[in-house]
């Protein structure tokens, strides 16, 4: 991945979709200018979601989402499709519901889908594709955009309309960057990952430096074993120092107090997260029961190592700190249980991999069904004894910290 390289959890995911034989793929296909999705004329061609990262001006880096059709009923597999739709849905930024313009009205399932992305507060269009077959109606005033696939009309003016939406979602959040001030020196402490590929730092951490450099500030990059050596030939101490969260124990004993401390996790939940609702859920892990089930979900899909901090690091930290043995599941990639209720509390890695949408719609569900969440590094922090000092860098967050105590 190069630092110069928009990740798929940084860009505009905007999703197409509707019922089968819309014209959903082919609209992705005129308004990409490329043959993303394979069509015809046969009812359900598209199967599985089919996704494509690229540059769409006006918008910039966006990832582009073509859906089955969410009418699809043939039975299981029909099933099966509509869940991954609904995978989608959870991650979309800007949803485009595609309706055949020959009909007068929404079929019940269209109008339902409206209503659903009314209820998320989730930027939409209403796009009516086949105009070329229904000139008549290409100037009702029902709101909806009029296209036509085949012959490009109103394309460009799905663009524009996108493209205004696009400028409702950005935002200027950032990863640290906020927290300094140009000149301003940081050592970050990358132990070599077991999962990441050779030669490479993990993604937070090539983020992080990106942000950092981006902020006219110096990043110093080393592994815990070296830190020491990195802070003394330093004229001044750094203005902070941020860890690999497996390394947060060591590590705290290296930094003195006076230099703040804090973890890569950690400031992805800020960024993409809600690190003051992951901070009261840490408060969970300690009242933890013989035979409780924890849910330990990560938003990639890498293979587990041996010392996999998921499936093992984290689990242990969790023994050791409540003293009973919970039950742990665990989950990956797109995977995130509907229903929460069978679980005592939900630990998330940093989210790095996921979209800012489908994390806070994770962390929006944790809350609805009244289940504490918290991610990797607040939960190694609090497990380690330091989530205090880990968290002086946000003092709005150390009140809610002292609130849970």
């Amino acid at each position: 991945m190069s630092l110069n390289e928009t990740t798929s959890g940084d860009r505009l995911h905007i999703a197409f979709f509707g019922r089968r034989n819309a014209g959903k793929s082919s609209l992705v296909n005129a308004l990409t200018g490329q043959q993303l999705s394979v069509v015809s004329d046969v009812a359900g061609t598209t199967t599985d979601p089919v996704k494509k990262a690229m540059e769409l001006l006006p918008l910039g880096p966006v990832m582009i989402w073509d859906t089955a059709g969410f009418d699809d009923d043939a039975g299981t597999l029909g099933a099966m499709r509509v869940e991954k739709t609904r995978e989608v849905l959870a991650k979309t930024d800007i949803a485009i519901l595609v309706t055949d313009a020959g009909d007068d009205e929404l079929y019940p399932d269209e109008k339902a889908f409206l209503d659903n992305l009314k209820q998320r507060k989730t930027p939409y269009l209403h796009v009516k594709n086949k105009a070329d077959l229904h000139t008549e109606n290409t100037t009702a005033g029902d709101g909806a955009l009029y296209v036509s696939a085949v012959t490009g009309f109103g394309v460009d003016a799905l663009k524009e309309r996108l493209g205004d939406l696009a400028k409702d979602k950005k935002n200027d959040k950032k990863i640290v960057a906020d927290l300094l001030t140009p000149g301003d020196v940081v050592v970050l402490v990358c132990p070599i990952d077991a999962a990441a590929p050779k030669g490479r730092l993990i993604l937070p951490q090539q983020q992080t430096i990106r942000d950092i450099i981006d902020a006219g500030c110096s990043a110093f990059v080393c592994q815990d074993t070296e830190l020491p050596g990195v802070l003394a030939a330093l004229k001044e101490p750094p203005r902070m120092v941020i860890t690999d969260s497996q390394a947060f124990g060591r590590v705290s004993k290296m930094v003195p107090q006076s230099i703040p401390l804090t973890s890569f996790s950690i400031l992805f939940a800020r960024y993409k997260g809600d690190l003051p609702e992951q901070v009261r859920g840490a408060a969970a892990l300690s009242k933890l029961s013989a035979g409780d089930r924890v849910l330990i979900s990560e938003g990639c899909t890498h293979h587990r190592q041996c010392g996999d901090i998921g499936t093992v690091k984290l689990p242990a930290a969790v023994r050791k700190l409540s003293g009973v043995e919970p039950v742990f599941n665990f989950t990956s990639g797109g995977e995130f249980p509907e229903d929460l209720t069978p679980y005592k509390l939900v630990i998330h890695c940093g989210a790095c991999m996921l979209n800012e949408t489908e994390m806070q719609n994770r962390i929006a569900r944790t809350r609805e069904q009244g289940i504490p969440i918290c991610n990797y590094g607040v939960a190694l922090a609090h497990c380690s004894g330091i989530l205090r000092r880990s968290l002086e860098l946000f003092p709005e967050v150390l009140a809610v910290l002292d609130g849970t105590d």
